[in-house]
């Protein structure tokens, strides 16, 4: 993909006041986020699109434990103040019912609370990153 294509999505997300923005062109995936980093100058990543047949083997790969996603698009805090301590981190027991982090939907803060007792074994999602509906947010284990 071209650095002009590039730049003109990114113009047309400020222009529409966007936090993110997913294109698929020329066997290309373009994906642009603002970003904790700098609130004026997107993320971008730029990944050559794959057949299923490549991700195949990926994804029959079986991993311990269960998947808790995201019920909706917003942006994933890990903690409910910016200094405050993350609700869980890797290694942390939790217990149905217990708060693993926030996810800003329309100015609403919604708590994704555990769905069974066990341990975190992964955080997919970092900490004020956009994530989408059904995105992988943690993996726990018993």
């Amino acid at each position: 993909m071209k650095e002009e294509a590039i730049r003109k999505y990114a113009g047309l997300m400020k222009e529409l006041g966007l936090t993110g923005l997913e294109v698929k062109e020329d066997g290309y995936e373009l994906r642009l986020e603002y970003g904790n980093r700098s609130p004026k100058a997107p993320e971008t990543y730029i990944v050559p699109e794959t057949s299923t047949a490549e991700k195949a083997p990926a994804e029959t790969k079986k991993e311990e434990g269960s998947i808790i996603t995201s019920p909706m698009v917003g942006v994933f805090y890990s903690a409910s103040a910016e200094n405050a301590e993350p609700f869980v981190h890797v290694g942390s027991q939790v217990k149905k019912g217990d708060t693993l982090c926030l996810i800003e939907a329309m100015k609403l803060m919604n708590e994704i609370t555990a769905e069974e007792d066990g341990t975190i074994l992964e955080i997919y999602a970092n900490n004020g990153s956009i994530v989408e509906y059904g995105a992988p947010l943690f993996r726990i284990g018993r």
